[in-house]
């Protein structure tokens, strides 16, 4: 119809109509926005969110596998496990209110004799690892105590009991360097692909043949998930998965039992800090390693106290520490085997050359003196070693002061490197050489650089020498089997709970040496005649022992420290089949104290063999 001009309305202005159509096409940028979110939360996530949803009716319980046992080479059981109460806290379960959350909390620290703030600092490293697992606080909690929060389930929401399994330790202290420690994993172990999969809680081991065979030992947790209600409740016949824990394998060890225990009881029967080692010369199994003072590993399966942390880990005599792979010590004499070996594989040194011994060695205006200012005389290569004369070996130090030959030969027999053990160890020993000092005195790290009297100090296994019983053991096992470096290990085998053999541990030589026969034959002479022949160092102590030796004393001198004991031997001589090294700090003489403790491992070793011989003898004097 048409309108006179009179009878229309108002015209829309111009700004007005701006504004609708702005309006307008907001509205209908936000339908399409909520049209495509709506799409994509049905169509493309749709499955995302269902899976969600149902994962709000369900719940996912781990249970903890217990760990594979470890067997001495016999087959004796060194470490199994216990059933343990763990005391959790689920925090989806705690009170909303935040006054009666933290009543919770510090009750249940009054009763687990904790505090609140390390309560809550427990939680809260947990909770950010993992924000919805339940929360270990305690383990090894009493039976009374599990009684009471029974009995008083609705003052305690979200606390709950669970059943774990422990490290068990039936001989206590034994063999605690090698077999080691179990302990929670922590956050940055978590990010270490070798633990891909595990979660906050999750047991690992953390030293010795816990750690380096811990993926055999570790096993698998089982799995439950059921249903639950929308008050995160059980439903009625709500288990839908079941999935049981599949325990760890079992790792059996190369150590034999009673040579181990009588390395043990040697060293505590001193009573001073030091360690020992006994080893297949041919195969690198070692039959028995320790150190002294020990610690008890069942410490590790439960919360420390504060006294008990500064006994263990800032105790000055160092518990935690082993010893016999981890020591750095000067070796005293017991390094004149490889200054033997150098001096003669490099021509230093003639088989039968016969040096003067007039009791000391003097060079540039320095005096270096035999031990108790001894005078030997006319020796060889052999009678040297016998008495141990430190002046002939003076000689060959200086020989070779400048040719980095007896570095060389040391080097080669394994001191001052990696030795391939398979148990944690971090290497720090030390074979001193021109290039070493000389790059400190560049650096201002010493007042000079290297000087003839730094070799013939080596020679003696003085000087800057900083060395262990392990490295000391693998020179020896070197010369005894005709010159190959043994991988030295304590893993032999992984079983499973029926016994069935699923991997053996057989590592390959680390390397080959060229050990002339000859020299080889008589630096053994030398070192049989030292323990046996009536003018040895250690004839004391081995002249009457029935078994063929070849063992070397040391006194080594530490600033600041009494002198220290070392012996290590070859036996049998002159086809070695084992070797025994042992030191202690501050033991006097080699023969004092090392070696005598060294004997007690060898009739330990060789108890069978030497029943046999002392049979015929009780027959006749019956």
């Amino acid at each position: 119809m048409y309108l006179r001009s009179d009878e229309r309305g108002p015209a829309v202005s111009r700004r007005l109509a701006l504004r609708l159509a702005l309006f307008g096409g907001f509205a209908v940028t936000l339908f399409a926005i909520l049209f495509l979110r709506l799409w994509l939360l049905q169509v493309l996530d749709g499955e995302k969110y269902l899976a969600e949803a149902k994962n709000n009716r369900t719940r996912s319980f781990r249970t903890s596998a217990p760990r594979g046992e470890i067997l001495d080479r016999e087959g004796k059981v060194l470490v199994a496990n216990r059933t343990s109460l763990a005391l959790q806290v689920n925090p989806r379960k705690l009170p909303t209110d935040s006054r009666q959350r933290r009543a919770e909390l510090a009750k249940l620290a009054q009763l687990t004799h904790s505090a609140l703030p390390r309560v809550r600092r427990t939680m809260h490293k947990e909770l950010k690892l993992a924000p919805a697992a339940p929360v270990t606080l305690r383990q090894d909690v009493g039976h009374d105590l599990v009684y009471y929060l029974q009995e008083n389930q609705d003052r305690f929401p979200g606390v709950e009991v669970q059943r774990v399994f422990v490290r068990a330790y039936p001989d206590g202290t034994f063999a605690a360097h090698v077999l080691g420690t179990v302990g929670e994993i922590n956050g940055e172990e978590l990010k270490e692909p070798r633990y891909k999969g595990l979660q906050p809680g999750d047991k690992i081991g953390q030293e010795g043949v816990e750690d380096t065979y811990d993926r055999y030992l570790r096993g698998r947790p089982g799995l439950t998930r059921i249903q639950v209600d929308a008050l995160g409740e059980p439903t009625p016949n709500g288990r839908l998965v079941s999935k049981p824990p599949a325990p760890g394998k079992n790792l059996k060890l190369t150590l034999d039992g009673p040579v181990q225990a009588a390395g043990e009881a040697a060293m505590a029967e001193r009573g001073l800090p030091g360690g020992f080692i006994t080893m297949d010369v041919h195969t690198g199994e070692i039959l028995a390693l320790g150190s002294f003072p020990t610690f008890e590993p069942s410490l590790f399966t439960r919360p420390l106290s504060q006294a008990q942390v500064n006994e263990t880990y800032r105790n000055p005599a160092a518990p935690l520490t082993d010893r016999a792979i981890a020591g750095q010590y000067p070796t005293g004499s017991t390094f004149k085997l490889i200054t033997a070996l150098a001096a003669l594989e490099s021509g230093n040194l003639q088989l039968n050359e016969v040096i003067e011994d007039p009791g000391q060695f003097e060079i540039g205006g320095e005096v270096f003196k035999n031990a108790g200012e001894a005078v030997n005389g006319s020796v060889s290569l052999v009678s040297a070693l016998e008495v141990s004369s430190d002046v002939f070996f003076y000689n060959l130090g200086y020989r070779m002061w400048d040719s980095g030959q007896l570095q060389h030969w040391a080097h080669a027999l394994g001191i001052g490197r990696p030795t391939g053990i398979d148990l944690p160890l971090v290497n720090q020993t030390l074979l001193p050489s021109k290039r070493w000092r000389d790059q400190l005195f560049k650096e201002g790290g010493t007042d000079r650089p290297w000087s003839p009297g730094d070799n013939i100090q080596l020679a003696t296994g003085q000087g800057d020498l900083q060395t262990n019983p392990l490295q000391m053991a693998i020179a020896y096992a070197t010369l005894g089997n005709g010159g190959t470096v043994v991988t030295p290990h304590v893993g032999k085998e992984v079983t499973d709970a029926a016994g069935r053999v699923l991997r053996e541990f057989d590592p390959k030589p680390r390397r080959h040496v060229r050990i002339d026969p000859a020299y080889r034959a008589a630096i053994l002479e030398g070192l049989h005649d030292a323990a046996q022949n009536g003018g040895g160092t250690s004839f004391e102590v081995f002249g009457n022992f029935p078994i063929p030796v070849a063992g070397k004393t040391g006194t080594a001198q530490r600033t600041g420290h009494a002198d220290q004991s070392w012996y290590g031997v070859l036996a049998p001589y002159p086809n070695p089949r084992i070797v025994t090294f042992v030191t202690m700090e501050e033991g006097g003489f080699g023969a004092e104290s090392a070696a005598p403790a060294a004997r007690k491992i060898l009739e330990a070793y060789f108890a069978n063999q030497l029943a046999h011989k002392a049979s015929p003898e009780e027959e006749s004097e019956g």
